[in-house]
């Protein structure tokens, strides 16, 4: 069983609803860091609030670093899972 293999996330219901709350999260997240980006760009049209625009930078670059971060988790747990069915049945042999 490999990452980031597509087909796991029907492998059981269990998979399936994992895989669904990681993209809502995943979704959640880039809408997150786009707005943020946007924001702070038409912030950056007045010296005044220039400072905050640069804060909604930085908080948008790291929701977009956190994005391959919640992929990664997903499939080290989508792996486990997998993983688990494939001990229990070498258990039933």
């Amino acid at each position: 069983m490999t990452l980031f293999h597509r087909s796991r996330r029907h492998d059981s219901d269990a998979h399936r609803k994992l895989y669904a709350r990681f993209e809502l999260a995943y979704t959640v997240v880039d809408f997150t860091a786009a707005l943020l980006f946007v924001v702070g760009s038409v912030m950056f049209f007045s010296e005044a609030w220039q400072t905050t625009g640069t804060w909604l930078f930085l908080i948008g670059s790291l929701c977009f670093a956190a994005k391959p971060t919640l992929r990664l988790l997903r499939e080290v747990r989508l792996y486990r899972m997998g993983d688990a069915q494939d001990l229990a049945e070498r258990f039933e042999d």
